[in-house]
């Protein structure tokens, strides 16, 4: 397996350098050429030719003038990652496995049955002993209702969008473009209205906020803060990330809603992107691709996450028994287009040779799988759950050191949304991982049914020690930690 390994590398390599290659023979061949002919013949020559063809040279020089102009004018612009903030609650809220579940049975709700599924939900599933629940669901009662929900969301928001302001330095008034994803809370007025009353923001600010997007709106913001920033010259966008707790935990008996009471924790993040070349010296990576794939036209994908009451008329989020194979095959599309956008020449020969074989002549070979570990440094898999976690590390033939990231943020933070990618970014660096030119690649997926990507790559070697704000910083030498094996459970 080792020699296999070296044979391939050493593949890689020849494939990835083959133009300097094949560029060695042809400097021989011109420097020979050069070195028998004399360089003031060379240039008398080229002068005469340039003179008897002066229109064609002039003509020539006006379309180079003006196609140079229009690849400048018409190219896209440079999307830069400035910083980001992930928001870190207090000891207060803080909570152990047993804890959790015990807020969740105050109401005395649930039967024996949906208790013990959940407690052995809570067990396997990767969540640790030390995420966070809102203050609505710490009490002696439940305290689900509008206020408590608005309280829970403007601490996580405002929490992490006053850290990010002060890290950065950006006044409110410098931000261009807000973008706000939360899924099941949309209040009125929205939360971007909110953030814009709250922080004063300009009036010609442009807006969004996004809702019913699932965990992979965080990227699907990012994606139309890119849009966006290729209009509006010399500006910024803030992106909020997030997820409410207190109005979306499922108080009935229905097994494929109760999974959400044992994944979910509060959680969010606030990311400044710019467009400005002036904020290249100070960003901490440079955007280079984003890629969304939609499967919601197939009703198997469009049904396999829904919001809806059960038949007691609790409202929660059901998730279909065939969410896994839903995932894999968004995936699977998802990484047929951006595959060739990022993989080195030498997986896309492999990946076609071996499709033309097992197309062509009917060969009984299996399907190339391409190494997206030659493409990628860091991998920030959303951390939906144990189960996802394992089936996205088998399919990308990945190491434990590249799962890490999103394992711990699961077992550490719980599954905080859309911003968990934002918390596994935030553990490569606290760890030290984060080198000049690394590319990262985040993957999430949501319902509708979506799978969004996006690669970033490193400016400047990170350095985390100096971030007071990153939620691992305090604690960061207690990871990894052995996480037990999923053990799945019928829903």
């Amino acid at each position: 397996m080792a020699e296999n390994n070296h044979i391939k590398l050493l593949y890689h390599h020849f494939i990835s350098n083959a133009i300097y290659i094949m560029l060695v023979p042809l400097l021989i061949l011109s420097f020979n050429y050069l070195s028998s002919s004399t360089t003031d013949n060379l240039l008398h020559a080229l002068w005469m030719t340039m003179r008897s063809n002066l229109p064609v040279v002039i003509i020539c020089g006006c379309f180079l003038s003006f196609f140079t102009v229009f690849y400048i004018v018409s190219h896209p612009r440079q999307v830069y990652l400035v910083d980001f903030s992930c928001f870190k609650p207090g000891e207060d809220y803080k909570v152990t496995r047993e804890t959790a579940l015990k807020q969740f049975m105050i109401n005395d709700q649930f039967t024996e049955e949906s208790e013990a599924f959940q407690r052995k939900m809570l067990e396997r599933c990767g969540i640790g002993q030390a995420t966070y629940l809102p203050e609505s669901l710490l009490g002696k009662e439940l305290d689900i209702c509008m206020t408590s929900g608005r309280k829970e969301t403007t601490m996580v928001i405002f929490g992490a969008v006053d850290n990010l302001l002060k890290k950065t330095g950006v006044k409110p008034k410098d931000i261009g473009v807000l973008i706000v994803n939360c899924s099941l809370y949309n209040p009125t007025p929205s939360l971007s209205a909110m953030i814009v009353n709250h922080y004063k923001l300009r009036g010609n600010v442009i807006s969004y906020s996004l809702g019913g997007m699932g965990c992979s709106a965080g990227l699907i913001s990012v994606d139309l803060a890119k849009q966006l920033l290729q209009v509006h010259r010399n500006s910024c966008a803030l992106i909020v990330s997030t997820e409410n707790i207190t109005l979306n935990g499922y108080m009935g008996n229905n097994r494929s809603m109760l999974v959400t009471n044992c994944l979910f924790r509060v959680g969010g993040a606030a990311i400044l992107i710019s467009n400005l070349p002036s904020d290249k010296c100070r960003s901490k990576y440079v955007l280079s691709n984003t890629v969304r794939t939609q499967k919601g036209a197939y009703d198997h994908c469009y049904n396999c996450v829904v919001q809806e009451e059960d038949e007691d008329g609790y409202v929660g989020v059901a998730l279909s028994k065939s969410l896994m194979s839903v995932a894999a095959e968004t995936l699977k599309a998802n990484i047929t287009t951006i595959g060739p956008l990022v993989l080195p020449m030498s997986e896309q020969l492999l990946f076609i040779a071996t499709l033309f074989l097992r197309k062509v002549f009917n060969l009984n070979i299996k399907p190339y799988i391409p190494d997206f570990k030659l493409a990628f440094e860091h991998f920030c898999i959303h951390a939906g759950g144990r189960a996802v976690l394992d089936e996205l590390e088998k399919n990308l033939n990945l190491r434990n050191w590249h799962m890490e990231p999103s394992r711990m943020t699961l077992y550490r933070f719980g599954n905080t949304s859309s911003s968990s990618l934002w918390y596994e970014l935030a553990y490569s660096e606290a760890k030290g991982r984060i080198n000049k030119g690394d590319r990262v690649w985040q993957i999430a997926f949501g319902s509708g049914f979506k799978c969004n990507s996006a690669v970033w790559r490193a400016l400047k070697v990170v350095n985390a020690m100096e971030e007071k704000d990153n939620p691992w910083i305090d604690e960061i030498n207690d990871f990894p930690v052995v996480v037990p094996k999923m053990v799945s459970l019928s829903v």
